[in-house]
C-alpha cells in the first residue's frame, strides 16, 4: 500500500492526565511524521462521559506542548478535517452507522445489563467464552423505538462477518491471525448514541486521512474488529505498528491509575485522618472521598495532588505534569521516551530531538518490553542540564519554580542561570532548589539540620572556627567568591586543617544543612551583610548554654 503523505494520530481520552505510555505513543507517532515530512493529528477521543475528568484535555494539552510535540491539526488550531473532538462529531458517526444498518451489516439490540451477565455466566458455566451472535432475523427501526418506549436500553452492534478469518499486518509482529468465530459482534454505538471507541477511529481515521496506527500492544485486540469496520465501510486499511509494553522497575505495566491507589492506601492505613478535612483540601465532597476509598470513583489529579501535599505523602510520577513538576527538562523526556521499545542502531543514548527526528524510523521498534528505569532517567535529565542551551534550561528552570510556588520564581535569569552554573551535577531543578532556597530565605528563617549542627557545630571546636571564620569574613574588602575562597584555604593551611573543617561551620551557619553549591559562591551569592548575619544569629543559638 502507497500513501502520498505519512499521516500520524495521537488520539488520547481525558479520562485522566497525559501518563507516561500515552506520552511515548504521542512521540512514536510524531517522530514518524516530522521524519517523513507528514503530518501529526491530535483528536480528543472524549465520548465516554463517565469517565471523562474536567481538566483532562486541557492538562494532556499543555504537557504535549511542554514535550514540544506540535501538532499540525487539532484542537486550538483547527484544520480541515475537524472538529478533533469526537463528542463534536455525532452526526458524522450517525450517518455511517445508520449505512451499517441499512445494509444490515450492522442491528439493533435491547438486552439489558441483567441479561448480558446471564448470557456470561451461561458461557462461563460452559467453559466458554461469551460470543455475542445476531438473531436469525434483525430488529428493525420500529422494534428499537418500541424497546425505547419500553425504557430498555437500545444500542447498536456491528455483525462481525464470518466467511474467514481476520488477518492483521503489523509491522512489529507481522501477520497475527483471528478467528471470526471467537469475535463477539462488537457494539459501535451507546445507548447514549454515542459511538464507542472501535467504530468512532474507524471513521475518524478514514476521514482525517491516517496512514500509520502506531499504538500500544493492548490496543491489538482491538484491530480485527476495527478491520472488519474497514472493510464494511469500503474504507482502506492503515499500517499497524503495536509497540511493546513498558514496565515499572517493579515489573507490572505502568498504570496511570497508580497515584490515586498509592494516595488510596495512604488515607486508608493512616491514624486520626478527617476525612471531612480530607475532602475540603481536595475540592470534593465527602460522598466522593468516601466513594474513591471504596474503588468507586477515580478522583481528578488536582484532588489527588492537593489531598498528598496536604498529607506530605510523595506519590509516584506516573503522569507527564509529575516529571516536569519534579524537575525534568522536556528534551529528558523525549529523550528517554524514544528509548523505550525502540533503538537508534548503535550504541548513542544520549540524543538531542533533531537527533532523534533524523534516525527514527519504525523497522527499529522493538517487540521485547522496555524498563522504566528511573535511575537511567535521573542520569540523563542529569546530562541534559549540562548539554541543553542554556538559555532554555533557564526558561525550564522559571516554568518548574512558579509550578510548586517556590521562593526563588522571583530571581532574575542572571541569577537562574548562575545557580544551574554552579550546580552542574544536580540530577533535577528540585535539587537545584533544594540546595539554593537558603538564599531567598529570611536570616531568621533558617531551619537548622540537627545532625548537621551536632556533628559540625558542637564537636571538633565547630564553633570557636565559626568564630573565627567570622572574624576573617568580615575583613575582606571585597566579598568575592574568589576572595572568599582564598582567605578559607588560608585559614585552612594555618590551621593545619582540612577545608571541609573550615568550610563545614560556615555552610551550616548559612544554609542550615551541610548540603548546597561550593560555600564561596553560596557567601558570595548571599552577600558580606547577610553572611555575617547569618553567622551571628548561628553562635547566638547554639553558644556555649545550647542543650542538645
Amino acid at each position: 500500500m502507497r500513501f502520498i503523505m505519512v499521516v500520524t494520530r495521537f488520539a488520547p481520552s481525558p479520562t485522566g492526565y497525559l501518563h507516561i505510555g500515552g506520552a511515548r505513543t504521542a512521540l512514536f507517532n510524531w517522530l514518524w511524521a516530522r521524519k517523513t515530512g507528514g503530518k501529526f493529528l491530535l483528536r480528543i477521543e472524549d465520548t465516554d462521559f463517565k469517565r471523562n475528568t474536567p481538566t483532562a484535555i486541557e492538562q494532556v494539552i499543555a504537557d504535549l506542548r511542554w514535550l514540544g510535540i506540535n501538532w499540525d491539526e487539532g484542537p486550538q488550531i483547527g484544520g480541515p478535517n475537524g472538529p478533533y473532538l469526537q463528542s463534536q462529531r455525532r452526526d458524522i458517526y450517525d450517518a455511517y452507522i445508520n449505512k451499517l444498518i441499512e445494509q444490515q451489516k450492522a442491528y439493533y439490540c435491547f438486552e439489558t445489563t441483567e441479561e448480558l451477565q446471564n448470557m456470561r455466566q451461561q458461557a462461563v458455566g460452559q467453559n466458554k467464552n461469551m460470543i455475542y451472535r445476531r438473531p436469525a432475523e434483525l430488529p428493525d427501526a420500529k422494534e428499537a423505538e418500541k424497546a425505547r418506549a419500553q425504557g430498555r436500553s437500545v444500542a447498536v452492534r456491528f455483525a462481525i462477518p464470518q466467511e474467514k478469518p481476520i488477518i492483521v499486518k503489523d509491522l512489529l509482529r507481522g501477520e497475527v491471525t483471528f478467528e471470526a468465530c471467537q469475535i463477539s459482534d462488537a457494539i459501535i454505538q451507546k445507548s447514549d448514541g454515542f459511538p464507542t471507541y472501535n467504530f468512532a477511529c474507524v471513521i475518524d481515521d478514514e476521514l482525517m486521512g491516517v496512514t500509520h496506527v502506531i499504538r500500544g500492544q493492548e490496543h491489538l485486540m482491538n484491530t480485527p474488529i476495527q478491520q472488519a469496520l474497514q472493510e464494511a465501510l469500503g474504507f482502506r486499511t492503515p499500517i499497524y505498528a503495536h509497540m511493546s509494553v513498558t514496565v515499572s522497575e517493579g515489573g507490572g505495566k505502568l498504570s496511570k491509575r497508580e497515584r490515586p491507589k498509592v494516595l488510596r492506601e495512604i488515607i486508608k492505613t493512616s491514624q486520626g485522618i478527617n476525612l471531612e478535612k480530607i475532602a475540603d483540601v481536595g475540592n470534593i465532597s465527602c460522598e466522593e472521598i468516601e466513594s474513591f476509598l471504596d474503588g468507586k470513583i477515580m478522583l481528578d489529579m488536582p484532588s489527588v495532588d492537593a489531598i498528598a501535599k496536604y498529607l506530605g505523602a510523595d506519590l509516584p510520577e506516573i503522569n507527564v505534569v509529575d516529571f516536569f513538576k519534579s524537575g525534568y527538562l522536556p528534551e529528558t523526556m523525549v529523550n528517554f521516551l524514544a528509548l523505550l521499545g525502540w533503538n537508534p542502531g548503535d550504541e548513542q543514548e544520549i540524543m538531542s530531538i533533531d537527533e532523534l527526528i533524523d534516525c527514527f524510523d519504525l523497522t527499529r521498534l522493538t517487540k521485547t518490553n522496555s524498563l522504566f528505569d528511573r535511575k537511567k532517567l535521573l542520569a540523563f535529565n542529569t546530562e541534559h542540564i549540562r548539554r541543553v542551551d542554556r538559555g532554555k534550561v533557564v526558561k525550564h528552570f522559571k516554568d518548574y519554580l512558579k509550578a510548586v510556588e517556590s521562593l526563588m520564581a522571583a530571581a532574575d535569569d542572571t541569577l537562574l542561570g548562575r545557580l544551574i552554573e554552579i550546580n552542574l551535577g544536580a540530577r533535577t531543578f528540585a535539587e537545584i532548589e533544594k540546595k539554593c532556597i537558603f538564599l531567598f530565605l529570611a536570616d531568621d528563617a533558617i531551619e537548622y539540620d540537627d545532625k548537621a549542627v551536632e556533628k559540625v557545630l558542637l564537636k571538633n571546636d565547630g564553633l570557636d572556627i565559626l568564630r573565627i571564620v567570622r572574624d576573617r569574613l568580615g575583613s575582606i574588602e571585597e566579598f568575592t567568591e574568589q576572595a572568599i575562597e582564598t582567605m578559607l584555604r588560608n585559614l585552612a593551611e594555618e590551621k593545619g586543617l582540612g577545608l571541609g573543617k573550615i568550610a563545614q561551620p560556615l555552610r551550616v551557619a548559612v544554609c542550615g544543612t551541610t548540603i548546597s553549591p561550593p560555600i564561596f559562591d553560596s557567601a558570595g551569592l548571599l552577600g558580606m551583610e547577610k553572611t555575617l548575619a547569618r553567622i551571628d544569629i548561628t553562635l547566638e543559638k547554639f553558644g556555649t548554654d545550647y542543650k542538645t
